[in-house]
């Protein structure tokens, strides 16, 4: 069977804005999402920056009550799924349940749950834990939600792959569509790390940028010679995929076709990626492959391009072993440059933007691009983006533990 996988649905909260059309003017204009940590006291942590939500509404999305009972990765990862599932004109009723999936991942889970759950057992004593403490942490407890709210009874469940969460549900979601186990996935991913044993966690780990404190809006500055560290963030994206025949059937409209999907692990090491981007380099390959394109064939990359002294020359490098001679040719930036890493959520916002880079024809830049580094030599888009043709865009994710995941987008063409 060749059954062909489109993008009829879109949504995302996210330190730029609470849905696309906001979120992708935003990215177009290359803003600044990412602000100084004011949740909680942060004078213990060499960090103070993140990319936060602010003002986050649920009107017209949850019951307040509701809300109550969910993690906020949960609250952020519905609200993305029913902007999507709007976007492409789908409600309850309309698809066999049986042939609807719900894939939502995560790095991390309920993680504010998790800290309120602790502080209770600490304060109050384990007999006045929330009797729903446990489920509501749970990293499938997001694609759970969204399969009962949608009444999705097709497979349910997270990826949970770190920084490749969000892109490996989708590229999940799109062999079960490939393979005729259902004929609609809801799938992307969310996080919401904003709590403060996972700052001090990170900065244990020397992993966030710590020099621009005073300056959170150039705090996140991927393959810029300056960069210290990455900038946590919140935030979600969801796609609506479909079976090609499926969506003219009921004459959606189509923003993209999903052409490839590639995953590999490293292998080496639980934070640090492998130096010569192995792993990298065979999801690339991988997703070449799996969408039938050959390297020329890619106009753009969005790359996972954290602001981390490590991950910025290794992806460079494993870009240019990838594409060859063609890496000079086509242009990369990281949309993290004014979102902050949204950890499990990051790569299904970034498939959001490579879609929409495509229907726009338009290239993203990478903010805070001043100073460039002898080992990263690619064409980021510094500063300032621009129109420009693309056929096909490539996401890339590459998380903690190895974990690889890359998404290939194309025009759609009947």
């Amino acid at each position: 069977m060749n059954r062909r996988v489109v993008v009829t649905g879109m949504g995302t909260v996210n330190p730029l804005a609470q849905d696309v059309a906001g979120s992708w003017e935003k990215v177009k204009n290359a803003e600044n999402g990412i602000s100084k940590i004011d949740l909680f006291d942060t004078s213990p942590y060499e960090s103070k920056v993140a990319g936060i939500i602010r003002d986050l509404t649920i009107d017209g999305y949850l019951d307040p009550k509701e809300a109550r009972r969910l993690d906020r990765f949960t609250i952020l990862a519905l609200i993305a799924s029913m902007q999507a599932m709007k976007q492409a004109g789908l409600k309850n009723g309309d698809i066999d349940p049986l042939r609807l999936a719900a894939l939502i991942g995560t790095g991390i889970g309920g993680l504010s749950t998790l800290t309120t759950a602790f502080h209770t057992l600490h304060t109050r004593g384990g007999a006045r834990l929330h009797p729903l403490s446990v489920p509501t942490l749970l990293c499938n407890i997001a694609s759970a939600q969204v399969a009962i709210h949608f009444n999705a009874q097709g497979p349910s469940h997270p990826a949970v792959t770190a920084c490749a969460a969000g892109t490996d549900a989708i590229g999940m979601a799109l062999e079960l569509i490939r393979d005729n186990v259902v004929d609609v996935a809801i799938a992307g991913g969310s996080e919401a790390p904003l709590v403060e044993i996972a700052i001090a966690g990170f900065c244990a780990l020397q992993a966030l940028s710590k020099k621009f404190n005073d300056t959170p809006e150039k705090a996140s500055r991927p393959f810029d010679k300056d960069r210290d560290g990455f900038v946590i963030a919140e935030g979600s994206g969801v796609l609506v995929l479909e079976e090609l025949e499926h969506a003219k059937k009921r004459g959606a409209e189509i923003f993209a076709e999903v052409a490839g999907y590639g995953q590999s692990c490293d292998a080496y090491h639980v934070v640090a990626p492998e130096p010569s981007g192995r792993g990298a380099i065979q999801a690339m390959k991988t997703a070449l492959a799996d969408a039938g394109l050959k390297p020329e064939d890619i106009d753009y990359v969005n790359a996972h391009g954290t602001s981390t002294p490590l991950n910025d020359p290794m992806e460079t490098t494993a870009i240019k072993a990838a594409f060859g001679g063609h890496a000079r040719r086509f242009k990369v930036s990281s949309t993290k440059s004014m979102t902050g890493h949204m950890i499990g959520g990051t790569g299904a916002f970034e498939a959001i933007v490579s879609i929409l880079a495509i229907r726009d024809q338009f290239f993203p830049a990478t903010r805070n691009y001043e100073t460039p580094d002898p080992d990263c030599d690619l064409d980021y888009v510094p500063n300032k983006g621009y129109g420009g043709r693309i056929r096909a865009a490539m996401s890339n994710s590459l998380g903690f533990g190895g974990h690889n995941g890359v998404l290939i987008f194309k025009e759609y063409r009947p």
